[in-house]
């Protein structure tokens, strides 16, 4: 089912309700796209929160199957 036809019966369910109807697809569209621009653009400005910045510094583990000082091929 395509967006027309979702609202199409959107409208009628609406109508048999007594409801406002549904906005027409694609009406908000460059309104979303423009908050999510700003939303990105916002927090992309923002620096690492800490527990991002004190999960970077664990120290690393070794790798499954490799035990540390094993002779490498």
């Amino acid at each position: 089912m395509d967006a027309i036809q979702q609202h199409m019966l959107d409208s009628y369910r609406t109508a048999r309700r007594g409801e406002t109807a549904p906005p027409l697809p694609g009406r908000y569209d460059r309104e979303t796209v423009r908050t999510i621009r700003e939303y990105r653009r916002t927090h992309r400005a923002t620096p690492h929160t800490a527990w991002y910045t004190r999960l970077t510094r664990l120290p690393r583990l070794p790798r499954r199957g490799s035990p540390r000082g094993a002779a490498t091929r």
